[in-house]
C-alpha cells in the first residue's frame, strides 16, 4: 500500500472501489502481514473439550507434536463452534510448561514416587486388570448356574464425562464381565 497521501484509509475509500470502506479501503499494511494461527497447521483433528460433561466440539490444529490453536467445531451439534472462555483457553493447558508429561506412581509400601512413561503405566494398568478379572473370574454359581461375571471390578463413572464416554465405559466393563457399573448422578 506504501506511503504518503494516497495511502490514507479515507483516501483509498473516495478514490478506489471499495466505497463503503469495508474491504481493500479500509485495510492497512500491518492488517495485510497478519496471517490465522490456523494457516500453518499440519493436521486438524476433532476433539471433544476436557472440562465439563457438556462434550463441546473442538477442533484441534497442529503443527508436528505440538498444538497450535483449539477451536470449537462448527460441525458439532453440541456446541455448534462456540466453546465457554475455559474451552477456548485449553490450548493453554495442552502447551503449559508445567504440564505433567510422565505418570507419578508409587510402589506399594514405597515412600517415594517415580516418574513411568505413558506406555509403561497403560501396560501396568492392563495387566492388573486383566489379572484382577482371571482371579476373580467366577464361570457358575453354586447351583451350576451360568455366571460369567467378575466381583473383583467395579466402576464408578462421574458426570465430568459426557454420554459417549460413560456409554463406553459401560460397554468396556461389561466386556471385561463386571457388574458393579454405577454412575454418581444415579446416585
Amino acid at each position: 500500500m506504501g506511503g504518503g497521501f494516497r495511502s490514507w484509509p479515507v483516501v483509498r475509500q473516495l478514490v478506489g472501489e471499495d466505497s463503503l470502506g469495508r474491504g481493500a479501503a479500509a485495510q492497512s499494511d500491518y492488517t495485510s502481514a497478519l496471517r490465522s494461527r490456523t494457516e500453518t497447521a499440519d493436521a486438524v483433528t476433532r476433539s471433544v473439550c476436557p472440562y465439563c460433561a457438556v462434550g463441546c466440539g473442538q477442533l484441534v490444529y497442529s503443527q508436528g507434536d505440538r498444538v497450535t490453536q483449539i477451536e470449537g467445531d462448527p460441525d458439532s451439534p453440541v456446541s455448534r463452534g462456540r466453546l465457554c472462555p475455559k474451552g477456548a483457553a485449553s490450548e493453554q493447558l495442552v502447551n503449559s510448561p508445567t504440564r505433567q508429561r510422565t505418570v507419578r506412581y508409587r510402589r506399594p509400601h514405597g515412600t517415594d514416587w517415580e516418574d513411568l512413561d505413558l506406555d509403561t503405566a497403560v501396560d501396568m494398568i492392563a495387566e492388573r486388570v486383566l489379572s484382577t478379572r482371571d482371579e476373580t473370574w467366577q464361570d457358575r454359581g453354586p447351583q451350576g448356574r451360568r455366571l460369567r461375571r467378575t466381583m473383583g471390578i467395579a466402576s464408578l463413572g462421574g458426570a465430568t464425562l459426557d454420554n459417549e464416554e460413560n456409554y463406553l465405559m459401560k460397554k468396556l466393563y461389561t466386556a471385561l464381565g463386571a457388574v458393579q457399573v454405577e454412575n454418581q448422578a444415579r446416585i
